[in-house]
């Protein structure tokens, strides 16, 4: 039996009674249900003002939710987080008007004018209102000409004297009854992060009410709960706060913990899940949670991601898996991807596939149809289980305006131990929602294989056959939930030097030797160039001298031209050596050519074996099975 940070215990035989009580209790919807909120600055100093509002003609004073502005200046909220999606709720909810509402404290006169896009971004006016006397202003807006794209937002203008603006809200007729929703948090030794992210959610008296429950799921060694700053907001939250530990499940088990105790609690709330190193912006909660109340049907609704280091870059404005070719992340067409959104506005819907569990909220119905995830550990279980809900008739919307920050994809080195699991999970995914070409797979991994090689990255050959052998292991290699994968995928990594980073100013060669060359354009005729530096690296006739490589530089076709490269890890925080080894690479080519050939020839049937033990490897006696938890 395990208890919470506040002594409640959190494991019993009744799991609904162990719940918080606000998770198990009835809720009575308001008149009107507040879509989305007027933010005048971020939750950090590091986030610009701008993507909450732009100010025009003198200082503004900004507090979180209101914005005083000196007599003659302008302001609009047509920013990242001050616009109202009106394509995404036209598309995909009940809603057919909205109403922008705010609390004016006017010295002199203002101007208020609600505004529409549409899909190119044209400008026009909707509604608007002069105020000369402070209290409250509304203006309504029809969604009625938003299906391809467009949005909605406000401006104001302070003429005569200064104007106040509070309590800024879009808001629409809500439905009969607003469903519990509960957030669980998954962290693996993030005890900091995890901590602030939790202390965000109780930033916000609003946000808070409206959360019914908040499961912390910690699978580390360095504990929440030991933090400072986590034990100092805990009362902020009351009876709503679950602490749970457990062993490392990745990913997959810890935010499964999750919707296997609010569905045990409640079949009929939500769940966001989130990660535990975000910075988070509790304003998502709230137009996330109202967004999934209003759909037509049960939507799975995920926020955005924003780079943590770049904070006005959007990640990608929605995204897509391409099964036959064993990818995900890719940028649905005409989405923005890598976009600073203090230069541009998504004003075209783009569909999603399915959303990253950055943060993303799942229906109850689709935990009560599909079941749980699967247990992979860690990479594609938030596709998969997109996937599968979309097989199920259940939609994802990435929506706009709604968003975390995570941390930048690129400075993260793709030779990592986490290969192993983005091919082995690829190929289980590909397994059970698709018909492989195993041909098709065979050949594309093998191109893939021989250009690491060519580059010397024989760990990352290494890393990659062991996702593929252990993937022709079948379902019993998911029996323990990924804790011996995990240890395996880390360990035999030690057995190839070129993983290892070491610090910039003392790599494990002379510095002075080091001569720096840069990369040309990438060769117009890549598999001919391919051949080319596998002859030359398997010859020897490779260029002398220690060759330093920068990360941008990095590609395949320039440091197969050398014999031994210094190389900039992504992260920029060290270096990477990489030496040519020709009984090295002759040993992982023969591997892989057995391995693939294997994969080729026993594809349909690990197909057949994947899919037979979805409802086994999903069901919630396997993941009690893992948790160590009676489910009687």
């Amino acid at each position: 039996m395990e208890k919470s940070a506040t002594g409640a215990v959190t494991e019993s035989n009744d799991r609904r009674e162990a719940a918080p009580a606000s998770l198990r209790g009835e809720h009575v919807a308001p008149d009107r249900l507040v879509l989305a909120r007027g933010i005048f600055t971020g939750p950090s100093a590091k986030i610009s003002d701008e993507l909450y509002a732009v100010v025009k003609g003198g200082a503004a004073v900004r507090e979180r939710h209101s914005l005083r502005l000196p007599k003659g200046a302008t302001a609009h909220t047509n920013t990242y987080f001050g616009r109202f999606a009106a394509s995404y709720w036209q598309r995909w909810t009940t809603v057919t008007e909205v109403k922008a509402s705010a609390v004016l404290e006017v010295a002199g006169k203002a101007n208020i004018r609600l505004v529409a896009s549409d899909i190119a971004g044209h400008r026009r006016i909707i509604a608007t209102a002069v105020a000369t006397a402070s209290g409250q202003v509304s203006l309504a807006a029809p969604l009625d000409q938003f299906v391809d794209g467009g949005a909605l937002w406000l401006e104001f203008d302070a003429i005569g004297g200064e104007l106040a603006i509070t309590e800024l809200a879009w808001t629409a007729p809500a439905p009969e009854t607003v469903r519990p929703v509960a957030i669980a948090i998954c962290t693996f030794n993030r005890a900091e992060d995890c901590a602030h992210t939790v202390a965000a959610l109780a930033s916000d008296p609003t946000v808070l009410a409206a959360i019914d429950a908040v499961y912390v799921v910690d699978q580390g060694t360095d504990l929440v709960e030991n933090r400072p700053l986590f034990q100092q907001v805990l009362p902020d939250f009351g009876d709503k706060l679950r602490y749970l530990r457990q062993p490392n499940l990745g990913g997959a088990g810890g935010f499964t913990r999750g919707l296997y105790e609010v569905s045990a609690a409640n079949e009929h709330a939500d769940v966001i899940l989130m990660d535990d190193d975000i910075l988070c912006e509790p304003e998502t909660v709230l137009r996330l949670q109202a967004f999934a109340n209003l759909t037509v049907e049960p939507t799975l609704v995920g926020a955005q991601m924003l780079f943590l280091l770049n904070p006005d870059y959007l990640n990608v404005g929605a995204e897509e898996v391409h099964l036959h070719e064993l990818k995900h992340g890719q940028k649905v067409p005409k989405a923005l991807r890598n976009t600073s959104m203090l230069k541009k506005n998504q004003e075209r819907r783009v569909d999603a596939g399915y959303n990253a569990w950055w943060t993303c909220l799942i229906p109850a119905e689709v935990v009560k149809k599909i079941g749980l995830p699967v247990p992979i550990f860690f990479q594609w279980d938030d596709v998969e289980y997109g996937i599968r809900a979309r097989e199920h008739g259940f939609v994802t919307v990435t929506l706009p305006n709604a968003a975390v920050w995570h941390a930048d994809f690129y400075w993260k080195d793709y030779d990592d131990w986490a290969r192993y699991f983005s091919t082995r999970n690829s190929l289980i995914v590909g397994a059970l929602h698709t018909d492989l070409d195993g041909k098709a797979i065979t050949r594309e991994f093998f191109r893939y294989i021989a250009e690491h090689l060519v580059g010397m990255q024989y760990g990352l050959v290494h890393t990659t056959l062991q996702g593929i052998e252990d993937f022709m292991k079948g379902p019993k290699v998911l029996r323990d939930g990924g804790i011996d994968a995990l240890a395996a995928a880390r360990g035999t990594r030690n057995d190839y030097p070129e993983t290892i980073k070491h610090p910039a100013a003392t790599p494990p060669v002379n510095s002075a030797d080091i001569q720096i060359r840069r990369a040309s354009g990438e060769p117009s005729r890549v598999t001919l160039v391919l051949i080319k530096r596998a002859i030359t690296q398997w010859t020897g006739r490779t260029q002398p001298g220690l060759i330093g490589v920068t990360r941008e530089d990095a590609h395949w076709w320039h440091v197969g031209l050398f014999d031994h490269v210094v190389v900039t890890d992504a992260s920029q925080s060290g270096v990477r050596v990489r030496r040519r080894d020709k009984a090295r690479a002759r040993a992982l080519l023969l591997r892989a050519y057995r391995t693939l050939r294997k994969l080729r020839k026993e594809l349909p049937a690990l197909q057949a074996e994947y899919r037979a033990a979805v409802p086994e490897l999903t069901s919630r006696e396997n993941w009690a099975r893992l948790y160590g938890i009676d489910p009687s």
